[in-house]
């Protein structure tokens, strides 16, 4: 493989000494650029572009075009395993995605097709083995998967929810059937997470987008302990190096300290967690990645530059912290403004690293 020319992302996730504060932004590959809009608009729907290699590739590298971003994201959904299973992936437009069915019975569990990722999700391996070579060195790739517990919310829900009620029925009412689900997809996940390492992937991202709509104990018992079980079976090198993970549970700030230990190098944090107690909560255990409120790239430019230098403030001197928005970038943003921060966090980083 090409040798890798920044390496400072990965670095980071390893809280190995750094020059500055690498970053990289969720959703960094869409709406909000006028060029993905085109491709997208070329491609036809969001599926023929996740599913076409050439231009998922394509979508990928645009941010990286206009933006010193120190590393590539696959572009691709968190629902691809939940498709491949058989469930029909579909968007309404304004809705978000939805499956034609549903997984709510014994019977309906009974009725997934299995997969293996590297045959029925061949599409992704393809779009992934096409970045690593596009890149050509010049940044780490990430791949991701949705954590075992988001999937099986839009599998039972049968999309987005509000309150959660067809997924937290199963779980506290049919728990061996909840079980049976997580297991089945944390198995799935861990095979797809891995085929994306062997296709190119240098590391990887696990979405809990719904995590956090748990307790502290169902999150332990339904969320937690799935990814776990994914960690535990993802191969820790690729290319004579380290694959570090990142477990992004949004609204787990509460449980950082379990989440700490759940066998993953770094935590990505959502903007309702200060980092600075982050940071004294975890202590040397992980690296933080995250957590601006990607509202905040609506404000001026100096306002973003406020922001970003407050953020690094708090997190404060030495290696562990990965730049990021607290989720993913807002469509609706003007990409002069996600200049104005990328460069603040380029501009204001080197101090915290000097002699690190």
């Amino acid at each position: 493989m090409t040798e890798l020319k920044n390496d400072r992302f990965l670095r980071a996730l390893l809280r190995q000494s750094v020059d500055r504060t690498p970053i990289w932004m969720m959703r960094q590959a869409g709406r909000y650029l006028p060029e993905y809009r085109a491709t997208r608009e070329k491609a036809g729907s969001f599926l023929d572009l996740c599913k076409n290699a050439e231009l998922a590739c394509e979508v990928t590298l645009q941010p990286l075009r206009r933006y010193p971003m120190d590393a590539a994201i696959l572009f691709s959904d968190i629902l691809t395993v939940p498709d491949a299973l058989g469930l029909g992936l579909y968007f309404e437009e304004g809705e978000g995605p939805r499956f034609r069915k549903t997984v709510r019975s014994e019977a309906d569990l009974a009725g997934l097709t299995a997969i293996k990722a590297d045959d029925d999700l061949a599409y992704v391996m393809r779009a992934v083995s096409t970045i690593r070579r596009e890149l050509n060195g010049a940044v780490p790739l990430i791949g991701f998967s949705g954590s075992p517990w988001t999937l099986a919310t839009y599998m039972v829900e049968g999309g987005s929810s509000k309150d959660f009620a067809q997924i937290k029925t199963m779980a506290y009412d049919k728990p061996a059937l909840m079980h049976d689900l997580l297991t089945l997809l944390a198995d799935a996940v861990a095979d797809y997470l891995t085929a994306q390492v062997h296709a190119g992937a240098q590391a990887l991202q696990i979405f809990d987008t719904w995590g956090g709509s748990l307790s502290a104990a169902g999150y332990q018992e339904f969320s937690l302990q799935y990814m776990q079980r994914v960690i535990s079976r993802l191969p820790a090198e690729a290319d004579g190096r380290q694959v570090p993970v990142i477990v992004f549970t949004k609204g787990g700030g509460q449980w950082l300290e379990t989440i700490a230990d759940c066998g993953a190098q770094a935590v990505g944090l959502d903007w309702t967690t200060d980092i600075n107690k982050a940071r004294a909560r975890v202590g040397d255990r992980v690296a933080l990645q995250g957590n601006m409120d990607p509202s905040m790239l609506f404000a001026s430019p100096a306002r973003i530059r406020s922001e970003v230098d407050t953020i690094l403030a708090g997190y404060g001197r030495g290696s562990g912290h990965v730049f990021n928005l607290g989720h993913g970038i807002t469509p609706g943003v003007n990409p002069d403004h996600v200049t104005a921060f990328v460069d603040a966090v380029q501009e204001l980083s080197p101090q915290y690293h000097t002699g690190d």
